[in-house]
Protein backbone atom coordinates (compact mmCIF):
# COMPACT_ATOMS: atom_id res chain seq x y z
CA UNK A 1 0.00 0.00 0.00
CA UNK A 2 1.76 3.39 -0.95
CA UNK A 3 0.82 6.81 0.98
CA UNK A 4 -1.50 7.80 -2.60
CA UNK A 5 -3.74 4.25 -1.46
CA UNK A 6 -3.69 5.23 2.29
CA UNK A 7 -7.63 5.28 3.65
CA UNK A 8 -8.86 5.89 6.41
CA UNK A 9 -8.56 3.38 9.61
CA UNK A 10 -6.63 2.27 13.00
CA UNK A 11 -3.09 0.83 13.03
CA UNK A 12 -2.78 -1.11 16.43
CA UNK A 13 1.16 -0.69 16.49
CA UNK A 14 2.95 -3.11 18.82
CA UNK A 15 5.10 0.18 20.23
CA UNK A 16 9.01 -0.55 20.81
CA UNK A 17 10.53 0.37 24.11
CA UNK A 18 12.12 3.03 23.91
CA UNK A 19 10.18 5.41 21.66
CA UNK A 20 7.65 7.96 22.83
CA UNK A 21 3.71 7.41 21.48
CA UNK A 22 5.01 11.21 19.35
CA UNK A 23 7.83 9.12 17.95
CA UNK A 24 5.27 6.60 16.51
CA UNK A 25 2.97 9.03 14.97
CA UNK A 26 5.71 10.47 13.44
CA UNK A 27 6.89 7.45 12.40
CA UNK A 28 3.65 6.51 10.46
CA UNK A 29 3.11 9.89 9.18
CA UNK A 30 5.58 9.35 7.02
CA UNK A 31 4.69 5.79 6.36
CA UNK A 32 0.81 6.82 5.71
CA UNK A 33 1.83 9.99 3.69
CA UNK A 34 -0.45 11.96 5.97
CA UNK A 35 -0.47 14.40 8.13
CA UNK A 36 -3.52 13.53 9.91
CA UNK A 37 -2.23 10.89 12.43
CA UNK A 38 -3.31 10.65 16.04
CA UNK A 39 -3.23 8.15 19.13
CA UNK A 40 -5.38 6.63 21.59
CA UNK A 41 -3.32 6.99 24.87
CA UNK A 42 0.36 7.18 25.45
CA UNK A 43 2.39 4.46 26.66
CA UNK A 44 5.64 6.37 28.17
CA UNK A 45 8.72 5.56 26.33
CA UNK A 46 9.98 2.55 28.64
CA UNK A 47 6.14 0.35 28.00
CA UNK A 48 6.14 -2.13 25.16
CA UNK A 49 2.84 -2.99 23.92
CA UNK A 50 -1.12 -1.65 22.30
CA UNK A 51 -0.73 1.73 20.49
CA UNK A 52 -4.10 2.21 18.77
CA UNK A 53 -2.81 5.09 16.00
CA UNK A 54 -5.75 6.56 13.79
CA UNK A 55 -5.36 7.59 10.31
CA UNK A 56 -7.34 10.53 8.61
CA UNK A 57 -11.11 10.37 9.19
CA UNK A 58 -10.30 7.67 11.95
CA UNK A 59 -8.75 10.14 13.91
CA UNK A 60 -12.20 11.11 15.17
CA UNK A 61 -12.81 7.77 16.81
CA UNK A 62 -9.71 7.94 18.88
CA UNK A 63 -11.64 9.89 22.21
CA UNK A 64 -14.05 7.09 22.33
CA UNK A 65 -11.09 4.79 22.37
CA UNK A 66 -8.68 6.47 25.03
CA UNK A 67 -11.90 5.87 27.54
CA UNK A 68 -11.65 1.83 26.91
CA UNK A 69 -10.49 -0.41 29.61
CA UNK A 70 -6.70 -1.54 29.46
CA UNK A 71 -4.89 -4.43 30.06
CA UNK A 72 -1.15 -4.65 31.40
CA UNK A 73 1.60 -6.88 32.06
CA UNK A 74 4.12 -5.32 34.79
CA UNK A 75 6.86 -6.06 37.06
CA UNK A 76 6.90 -4.26 40.62
CA UNK A 77 9.99 -3.95 42.63
CA UNK A 78 9.53 -3.74 46.31
CA UNK A 79 12.21 -2.35 48.08
CA UNK A 80 12.97 0.95 46.01
CA UNK A 81 11.06 4.07 45.52
CA UNK A 82 12.66 5.98 42.44
CA UNK A 83 11.45 9.65 41.64
CA UNK A 84 9.51 8.71 38.89
CA UNK A 85 7.88 5.45 40.36
CA UNK A 86 9.50 3.44 37.68
CA UNK A 87 13.10 2.14 36.72
CA UNK A 88 13.86 5.20 34.63
CA UNK A 89 13.76 7.40 37.34
CA UNK A 90 16.68 7.92 40.42
CA UNK A 91 16.04 5.78 43.01
CA UNK A 92 15.27 8.02 46.68
CA UNK A 93 14.72 5.45 49.01
CA UNK A 94 15.86 1.64 49.55
CA UNK A 95 14.48 -0.87 52.22
CA UNK A 96 15.31 -4.51 52.57
CA UNK A 97 11.58 -6.47 51.76
CA UNK A 98 12.77 -9.66 52.45
CA UNK A 99 10.59 -9.92 55.67
CA UNK A 100 7.78 -9.06 53.24
CA UNK A 101 5.81 -12.46 52.99
CA UNK A 102 3.68 -13.32 49.57
CA UNK A 103 0.28 -13.45 52.18
CA UNK A 104 1.26 -9.59 52.27
CA UNK A 105 1.76 -9.21 48.96
CA UNK A 106 -1.47 -10.99 48.16
CA UNK A 107 -3.30 -9.00 50.95
CA UNK A 108 -2.12 -5.86 49.64
CA UNK A 109 -2.99 -6.57 45.70
CA UNK A 110 -6.66 -7.19 47.51
CA UNK A 111 -6.20 -3.69 49.04
CA UNK A 112 -6.14 -2.14 45.51
CA UNK A 113 -8.22 -4.00 43.74
CA UNK A 114 -11.66 -2.52 42.75
CA UNK A 115 -13.21 0.62 43.13
CA UNK A 116 -10.11 2.79 44.17
CA UNK A 117 -9.26 6.51 44.92
CA UNK A 118 -5.36 7.18 42.87
CA UNK A 119 -2.96 9.72 43.40
CA UNK A 120 -1.66 10.04 39.54
CA UNK A 121 2.32 9.61 39.50
CA UNK A 122 4.04 13.31 39.67
CA UNK A 123 5.73 12.61 36.85
CA UNK A 124 3.11 12.30 34.45
CA UNK A 125 1.03 14.40 31.55
CA UNK A 126 -1.72 16.23 34.17
CA UNK A 127 -1.03 19.66 33.68
CA UNK A 128 -0.53 21.91 36.84
CA UNK A 129 -1.19 25.51 36.36
CA UNK A 130 -0.58 25.13 32.78
CA UNK A 131 2.51 23.11 33.34
CA UNK A 132 2.73 19.07 32.72
CA UNK A 133 3.59 17.55 35.82
CA UNK A 134 6.50 15.93 34.81
CA UNK A 135 7.72 18.93 33.75
CA UNK A 136 8.01 20.62 37.05
CA UNK A 137 9.22 17.09 38.67
CA UNK A 138 12.17 17.15 36.34
CA UNK A 139 13.25 20.93 36.77
CA UNK A 140 13.16 20.21 40.68
CA UNK A 141 9.79 21.17 41.91
CA UNK A 142 7.33 19.78 43.81
CA UNK A 143 3.62 18.37 42.74
CA UNK A 144 0.56 17.68 44.93
CA UNK A 145 -1.79 15.80 42.50
CA UNK A 146 -5.39 15.13 43.69
CA UNK A 147 -6.60 11.80 44.48
CA UNK A 148 -8.74 10.37 41.36
CA UNK A 149 -11.31 7.63 40.78
CA UNK A 150 -9.83 4.28 39.22
CA UNK A 151 -11.19 1.41 38.91
CA UNK A 152 -9.07 -1.91 39.05
CA UNK A 153 -10.75 -4.84 37.83
CA UNK A 154 -8.10 -6.90 37.30
CA UNK A 155 -4.58 -7.06 39.57
CA UNK A 156 -3.37 -10.51 39.32
CA UNK A 157 -0.29 -12.05 40.63
CA UNK A 158 1.76 -14.23 38.74
CA UNK A 159 5.09 -14.54 40.21
CA UNK A 160 7.00 -13.43 43.15
CA UNK A 161 10.91 -13.50 43.35
CA UNK A 162 13.88 -12.79 45.30
CA UNK A 163 16.09 -10.47 44.08
CA UNK A 164 19.65 -8.61 44.64
CA UNK A 165 20.42 -11.40 47.50
CA UNK A 166 16.71 -11.64 48.46
CA UNK A 167 16.96 -8.11 49.70
CA UNK A 168 14.00 -6.59 47.09
CA UNK A 169 11.18 -8.82 45.66
CA UNK A 170 9.91 -8.68 42.34
CA UNK A 171 6.18 -9.02 41.83
CA UNK A 172 4.95 -10.17 38.37
CA UNK A 173 0.95 -9.25 38.01
CA UNK A 174 -1.43 -8.68 35.07
CA UNK A 175 -3.69 -5.40 35.57
CA UNK A 176 -6.64 -4.88 33.69
CA UNK A 177 -7.73 -1.27 34.92
CA UNK A 178 -10.35 1.73 33.56
CA UNK A 179 -9.23 4.79 31.61
CA UNK A 180 -6.46 7.36 33.63
CA UNK A 181 -4.96 4.30 35.69
CA UNK A 182 -1.11 5.18 36.53
CA UNK A 183 0.46 1.77 36.74
CA UNK A 184 3.48 3.38 38.19
CA UNK A 185 1.23 4.80 40.68
CA UNK A 186 -0.21 1.23 41.80
CA UNK A 187 3.04 -0.15 41.81
CA UNK A 188 4.36 3.10 43.79
CA UNK A 189 0.91 2.17 46.35
CA UNK A 190 1.61 -1.32 46.99
CA UNK A 191 5.63 -0.99 48.52
CA UNK A 192 3.67 1.88 50.51
CA UNK A 193 1.30 -0.32 51.82
CA UNK A 194 3.78 -3.16 52.27
CA UNK A 195 6.29 -0.05 54.07
CA UNK A 196 9.64 -0.99 51.54
CA UNK A 197 8.65 0.96 48.82
CA UNK A 198 7.95 -0.34 45.01
CA UNK A 199 8.33 1.13 41.76
CA UNK A 200 7.75 -0.57 38.05
CA UNK A 201 10.64 -2.18 36.54
CA UNK A 202 8.90 -3.26 33.14
CA UNK A 203 5.20 -2.39 31.55
CA UNK A 204 3.72 -4.11 28.64
CA UNK A 205 0.15 -3.30 27.33
CA UNK A 206 -1.35 -5.95 25.85
CA UNK A 207 -5.08 -5.02 25.27
CA UNK A 208 -6.93 -1.22 24.46
CA UNK A 209 -10.56 -1.95 24.66
CA UNK A 210 -11.36 -4.80 21.94
CA UNK A 211 -7.47 -4.61 20.64
CA UNK A 212 -4.82 -6.66 21.75
CA UNK A 213 -1.30 -7.41 20.82
CA UNK A 214 -2.21 -10.45 18.89
CA UNK A 215 -3.66 -7.68 16.52
CA UNK A 216 -0.79 -5.84 16.91
CA UNK A 217 2.29 -5.04 14.19
CA UNK A 218 5.59 -3.88 14.51
CA UNK A 219 7.04 -0.35 12.99
CA UNK A 220 9.54 -2.76 10.83
CA UNK A 221 6.29 -5.14 9.88
CA UNK A 222 4.32 -1.53 9.40
CA UNK A 223 7.21 0.18 6.81
CA UNK A 224 6.54 -3.32 4.74
CA UNK A 225 2.41 -3.81 5.00
CA UNK A 226 0.79 -0.57 6.64
CA UNK A 227 -2.41 -3.41 7.91
CA UNK A 228 -4.86 -0.85 8.22
CA UNK A 229 -7.80 -1.44 9.75
CA UNK A 230 -10.02 0.46 7.45
CA UNK A 231 -12.72 2.57 9.09
CA UNK A 232 -16.22 0.36 8.54
CA UNK A 233 -14.10 -2.17 10.26
CA UNK A 234 -12.81 -0.13 13.48
CA UNK A 235 -15.90 1.20 14.50
CA UNK A 236 -18.16 -2.41 14.27
CA UNK A 237 -15.43 -3.53 16.50
CA UNK A 238 -15.68 -0.88 18.61
CA UNK A 239 -19.72 0.40 18.96
CA UNK A 240 -23.04 -1.47 18.51
CA UNK A 241 -24.02 -1.23 15.82
CA UNK A 242 -27.12 0.46 14.39
CA UNK A 243 -28.12 -0.47 10.23
CA UNK A 244 -29.85 2.74 8.82
CA UNK A 245 -32.62 3.36 6.25
CA UNK A 246 -31.47 5.44 3.26
CA UNK A 247 -34.11 7.80 4.46
CA UNK A 248 -32.79 7.61 8.05
CA UNK A 249 -29.11 8.28 6.59
CA UNK A 250 -29.68 11.16 4.33
CA UNK A 251 -31.65 12.92 7.66
CA UNK A 252 -28.36 12.27 10.01
CA UNK A 253 -25.92 13.15 6.92
CA UNK A 254 -28.08 16.55 7.55
CA UNK A 255 -27.90 16.90 10.80
CA UNK A 256 -31.85 15.48 11.67
CA UNK A 257 -32.53 13.48 14.69
CA UNK A 258 -34.31 10.51 14.29
CA UNK A 259 -36.03 7.56 15.83
CA UNK A 260 -33.95 6.49 18.84
CA UNK A 261 -31.86 3.60 18.88
CA UNK A 262 -32.60 1.61 21.92
CA UNK A 263 -29.22 0.73 23.62
CA UNK A 264 -29.42 1.14 27.69
CA UNK A 265 -27.11 3.92 29.05
CA UNK A 266 -23.82 3.05 30.68
CA UNK A 267 -23.13 5.09 33.70
CA UNK A 268 -26.32 6.90 33.09
CA UNK A 269 -24.05 8.25 29.42
CA UNK A 270 -25.85 7.64 26.35
CA UNK A 271 -24.21 4.81 24.18
CA UNK A 272 -22.36 5.74 21.12
CA UNK A 273 -23.77 3.58 18.35
CA UNK A 274 -22.12 3.33 14.88
CA UNK A 275 -24.54 4.30 12.14
CA UNK A 276 -24.07 2.78 9.08
CA UNK A 277 -25.76 3.60 5.56
CA UNK A 278 -27.49 0.56 3.44
CA UNK A 279 -24.31 0.58 1.13
CA UNK A 280 -22.01 -0.68 4.33
CA UNK A 281 -20.33 2.90 4.63
CA UNK A 282 -20.13 4.62 8.03
CA UNK A 283 -22.46 7.66 8.74
CA UNK A 284 -21.46 8.63 12.00
CA UNK A 285 -21.80 7.72 15.86
CA UNK A 286 -25.88 8.39 17.13
CA UNK A 287 -26.49 8.48 20.52
CA UNK A 288 -30.30 8.43 21.96
CA UNK A 289 -31.43 11.65 23.88
CA UNK A 290 -35.18 11.35 24.96
CA UNK A 291 -37.24 9.61 22.42
CA UNK A 292 -34.80 10.68 19.70
CA UNK A 293 -31.57 9.40 18.34
CA UNK A 294 -28.63 12.55 17.57
CA UNK A 295 -25.42 12.43 15.68
CA UNK A 296 -22.08 12.61 17.76
CA UNK A 297 -20.26 13.29 14.88
CA UNK A 298 -20.63 12.69 11.00
CA UNK A 299 -18.47 11.28 8.48
CA UNK A 300 -18.27 13.43 5.01
CA UNK A 301 -18.72 10.84 2.67
CA UNK A 302 -16.16 10.84 -0.50
CA UNK A 303 -12.88 12.57 0.83
CA UNK A 304 -10.85 10.02 2.76
CA UNK A 305 -8.58 12.72 4.34
CA UNK A 306 -11.84 14.76 5.87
Amino acid sequence: MNSGQVRSGLIIVDKPQGWTSHDVVGRLRRLAGTRKVGHAGTLDPMATGVLVVGINKATRLLTYIVGTTKTYEATIRLGQSTVTDDAEGEVTAETIAAAVTDEEIEAAVAALTGDIQQVPSSVSAIKVNGERSYARVRAGGEVNLPARPVTVSRFEIHGIRREHGGKLRDVDVTVECSSGTYIRALARDLGAALGVGGHLTALRRTAVGPYSADQASTLEQLAEDLRLLELNDAARALFPVRELSAGEAEDISHGRRIDPSGFPAGNGEPVPVAAFAPDGELIGLLADKADTARALLVFAPGNERA
